[in-house]
């Protein structure tokens, strides 16, 4: 179901509000960033964005696929983890309101995780209205409904039930089912990418109808670009990867002055 909210209600929430204005301090986009030890760069990449080029930021929003793959809360016993949750509440100690929605290898989550990044958990797709424009966001593996294998997947692995089977299995076997995922993701970069997994102009435009709004937020393809679609204008998220081949990364700031895709720092 479709949610939506004005983003200041939401903001509020977020500790550390109220210690600096906001009237007229940007929102920042971001999603895809795979976090993980196997990729050094990227990772300090995302320090420094978080650490320096958050700081002008009222809201920051991670639209999914923050983590390479999320096997359950009890991820934050790993040192590198608590380092990214740590790394993320600085913002809400700096009154800046942090959004986290699941993406396709994330979506485990958790209460615990967002407590520790001073985080507000936001549902997929969701309404907000920034600068006075209302704007829908999602992380865009819904949209890829050409993938039936994987829209019949993602139904179960978003049901209560089978998150609940699969988080009772012993930490190391939901590890190694990871990682052999993660290998299996590793020896397809190179390939190149079907139409298969991309957005479909059906759910597109399904989704401009039911948001009721003229522009799209998302990551997940990969494709990041402007789209001008029959409905509004439809904004693709960069990945962010600055350990294999050519550096890719970037966001999108929202302001009074509009939205722009901006490079990493």
């Amino acid at each position: 179901m479709l949610q939506e909210t004005p983003l200041r209600s939401v903001a509020a929430g977020v500790p550390g509000e109220g210690k600096r204005p906001h009237a007229a301090r940007p929102f920042f986009f971001l999603s895809d960033i795979h976090l993980s030890e196997a990729i050094p760069h990227t990772v300090a990449a995302f320090e420094h964005f978080i650490r320096v080029t958050a700081e002008q930021a009222d809201s920051v929003f991670i639209l999914g696929d923050l983590f390479e793959y999320w096997i359950g809360d009890d991820m934050l016993v790993e040192p590198f983890v608590a380092r990214m949750a740590a790394l993320l509440h600085t913002l809400s100690e700096r009154g800046i309101a942090l959004y986290i929605m699941h993406g396709n290898r994330d979506f485990l989550l958790g209460k615990r995780f967002m407590k520790a990044a001073g985080a507000i958990w936001l549902p997929d797709p969701f309404v907000i209205t920034a600068f006075g424009t209302r704007i829908a966001l999602a992380h865009g593996d819904g949209l890829c409904t050409a993938d039936r294998g994987y829209q019949l997947f993602r139904r179960f692995a978003r049901s209560r039930a089978a998150q609940m089977l699969f988080l009772a299995w012993p930490f190391r076997w939901r590890q190694a089912l990871a990682e052999n995922m993660r290998s299996k993701s590793e020896l397809g970069r190179s390939r190149p990418i079907s139409a298969k997994y991309d957005v479909t102009p059906k759910a597109v435009a399904a989704l401009f109808k039911s948001s009721k709004t003229a522009t799209i937020i998302h990551g997940h393809t990969h494709r990041p670009a402007r789209h001008r679609e029959p409905d509004g204008t439809r904004w693709v998220l960069p990945d962010w990867d600055l350990d294999h081949g050519e550096r890719r990364g970037g966001y999108l700031r929202i302001d009074a002055e509009g939205i722009r895709a901006l490079p990493l720092d």
